[in-house]
C-alpha cells in the first residue's frame, strides 16, 4: 500500500461513526481493525467498546473527528438545500414546457402538498426571525 495507514478509522453511521483502532503491526503485516468506541454526533456520547478503556489520545482524535463531521454534514445539508431550489425551478420548467396531463395529474396534489407545508414553516420562521429583530 502506498503510505502509511491512519492510526484510526471511522466507520461512518447516520448519526455517528464507529471507530476502529488500525493496526498492521503484526507478524502477518495485515491490516486488523479493533473496534474501540462508538460516536454519535447528534448527542455527543462516546461510548467505549467492550472493556475497552478510552485514552485522552484517543478521545481527543475523537473529538476532533466528530468536530470535523458535524461540519461537514452542515455543509452537506446546506448543499442539499440549494439543490432543492434547483429542482424546483427544473420542476417548474418542465411544468411549464414539457409536462403532460397524465404526469401533471400524477404529481400536482404531492407537489402542492409538500409545498404548501414548506411554505408555511418558512412563513412562520421568518415571522419569528423578524420578531426577534424587532425585540
Amino acid at each position: 500500500m502506498a503510505g502509511e495507514l491512519p492510526e484510526f478509522y471511522f466507520r461512518v453511521r447516520e448519526n455517528g461513526a464507529t471507530v476502529f483502532r488500525v493496526d498492521t503491526e503484526n507478524r502477518q503485516r495485515r491490516i486488523e481493525m479493533s473496534e474501540i468506541a462508538v460516536v454519535n454526533i447528534k448527542n455527543g456520547q462516546v461510548r467505549p467498546h467492550g472493556d475497552h478503556e478510552l485514552t485522552e489520545d484517543e478521545l481527543a482524535v475523537i473529538s476532533d473527528w466528530t468536530s470535523e463531521r458535524i461540519a461537514v454534514v452542515a455543509t452537506r445539508d446546506m448543499d442539499d438545500i440549494y439543490r432543492a431550489v434547483d429542482y424546483l425551478n427544473l420542476t417548474t420548467h418542465w411544468a411549464q414546457t414539457r409536462a403532460e396531463d397524465a404526469q401533471l395529474e400524477d404529481v400536482t396534489d404531492g407537489l402542492l402538498l409538500a409545498m404548501h407545508d414548506l411554505r408555511t414553516v418558512l412563513v412562520r420562521k421568518k415571522t419569528d426571525r423578524l420578531s426577534k429583530a424587532r425585540d
